[in-house]
């Protein structure tokens, strides 16, 4: 994490919801051997990737797939409808 976020967090977070304080409690009890912080970080974190990857064709690596200049990935493959899109039989 960057000193930047680091200056601007807060050190203490209050939650007074007792269903999400109650499953934040099982929950660490579960995953993270009771460690509260430990499983935020870790709950927040894995939001953090989800979002991050929502807008990527190829998965959570970006630049790991170079595309050449001009290229448009969401043009049709094919430059003529296939027969069973324009509804044309084909006689054999």
């Amino acid at each position: 994490m960057s000193n930047d976020i680091m200056k601007h967090m807060a050190s203490v977070v209050t939650i007074n919801r007792p269903e999400v304080v109650a499953l934040i409690e099982d929950a660490a009890q579960k995953l993270t051997g009771g460690n509260k912080t430990q499983l935020v970080a870790m709950a927040v974190q894995r939001l953090l990737e989800q979002n991050a990857r929502g807008g990527s064709l190829f998965g959570a690596h970006q630049g790991s797939v170079k595309i050449q200049e001009g290229l448009d990935l969401v043009e049709p493959a094919l430059d003529v409808l296939p027969d069973a899109e324009t509804g044309e039989e084909i006689e054999r």
